[in-house]
């Protein structure tokens, strides 16, 4: 079977990279697997990819690239949709690429992995293949114009996959879409064999991007608690964005200099973690959470907030690590004091982790998804009937309101 991936810059750094070359080099084992990358800023990928795995890249956007010279590079896409989030990132000379790829495409499933990039692939994809929108980020995430859109287009796809079962329900729920299976496949995260250190090394850590969402401020101000009782221990956060220089300062006004530390971006983080006895996230909004199934395959227990969607999907609260109340400091802080002052609890804890993240290996997912093609293609007849119904009855319903509205003309 050839399978194709649609996605925005694997030349770039990203949880949907990460995931998605995951994926693909599973499926690689028994699948003919190519990587199609919308946008290329530089010459090599920055993650390793499967040698199995074919890339090709479509608009090369380096000042010295031959695509720099194309007028349309310049010109505004008018096909992917401009309420998304990386529109301004698209061009005209994207669309067409997009378009030329699509039409010619002979691969049997193609999977999409970002809205708009799901919206080529309902236009230009053939209908001859399987088409699947993967969504990595959230229904509700997206803004009203962008969900009025996807909502059109989605129905000429064959699947929407979503990262969570809590996200999946939202679009069951608010977007109509006849014939179109709608499933939630968690992302993937090999297990690269590391093993909490020997000691106990009195370390939190955490990581992710540096912005007001993640709520890094929040940890901070937690940890600040936690250094009360145990001042020996260190916080460690990895990660870059806008949010650093308002977290530096905010590490000063706690007087943790020494203690609480920015790290800097880290790839792949999991070395970073197995030195760490406990990771944490604050964050406000996750579509699903790789920080904290990468820290649980490395045997580490998370102290999470419960927040919306991910985290109650990964963490068995009180047997792989813990979920506390979203926003609540003292609740944050409680919970990582415990874990500190009960190490054989600790250790209980990420031996359950470890055991748990073995439901988001690489294999297990890419079995998920060759199940989801064999069903796809069973019930593509019936589903192509359901669609046919209910565009029937869209214009039956539409047809029937009209003539109302001319007879009551009528009438008056």
């Amino acid at each position: 079977m050839k399978i194709t991936f649609l996605i925005h810059n694997v030349y770039g750094i990203g949880g949907t990279i990460r995931t998605t070359l995951n994926l693909a080099a599973a499926l690689a084992y028994d699948h003919e697997v190519t990587v199609v990358s919308m946008l290329r800023h530089r010459a090599r990928p920055r993650f390793a990819i499967d040698p199995r795995v074919t890339v090709v890249p479509l608009v090369d956007t380096r000042p010295d690239a031959a695509d720099a010279a194309d007028g349309l590079l310049h010109q505004p896409a008018r096909v992917f949709p401009a309420a998304e989030k990386r529109y301004k990132q698209y061009s005209a000379l994207t669309d067409q690429r997009a378009e030329q790829y699509l039409r010619s495409c002979d691969a049997d499933v193609i999977i999409g992995t970002r809205p708009g990039i799901n919206v080529y692939l309902a236009r230009f994809g053939p209908s001859r293949a399987l088409r699947i929108a993967q969504e990595h980020l959230t229904h509700d995430s997206h803004n009203g114009r962008l969900r009025a859109g996807l909502a059109r287009r989605y129905r000429d796809l064959d699947a929407v996959v979503t990262t969570t079962e809590a996200d999946a329900a939202v679009y069951r729920e608010r977007m109509r879409l006849p014939g179109v299976r709608i499933l939630a496949i968690p992302n993937c995260v090999p297990d690269l064999g590391l093993q909490p250190a020997d000691e106990t090394p009195k370390v939190i850590a955490a990581a992710g991007r540096l912005v007001p969402a993640k709520r890094f401020d929040l940890l901070i101000e937690a940890f600040a608690e936690v250094t009360a009782k145990f001042p020996d221990w260190r916080l460690r956060i990895y990660g870059a964005g806008a949010d650093q220089k308002r977290l530096r300062e905010l590490i000063d006004e706690q007087g943790l200099d020494g203690q609480a530390t920015l790290k800097g971006a880290v790839s792949p983080i999991e070395a970073e973690f197995a030195k760490a006895s406990i990771v944490a996230s604050a964050s406000d909004a996750e579509s699903f959470g790789m920080t904290l199934v990468e820290a649980m395959r490395c045997g580490v227990p998370v102290v999470a907030t419960d927040c919306p969607l991910g985290p109650a999907e990964i963490i068995d609260d009180g047997v792989d690590g813990r979920l506390v109340p979203m926003g609540d400091r003292q609740a944050l802080a409680t919970a990582l004091c415990d874990l500190i002052a009960d190490e054989p609890r600790r250790r209980r804890m990420g031996e359950a982790a470890r055991t748990a993240a073995g439901r988001f290996d690489p294999s297990h997912v890419a079995r998920a998804y060759e199940e989801l093609f064999a069903d796809l293609t069973a019930t593509r007849r019936s589903r192509a009937w359901q669609r046919r119904s209910l565009a029937w009855q869209y214009h039956t319903d539409r047809w029937l309101g009209r003539a109302g509205r001319v007879l009551r003309r009528l009438r008056r």
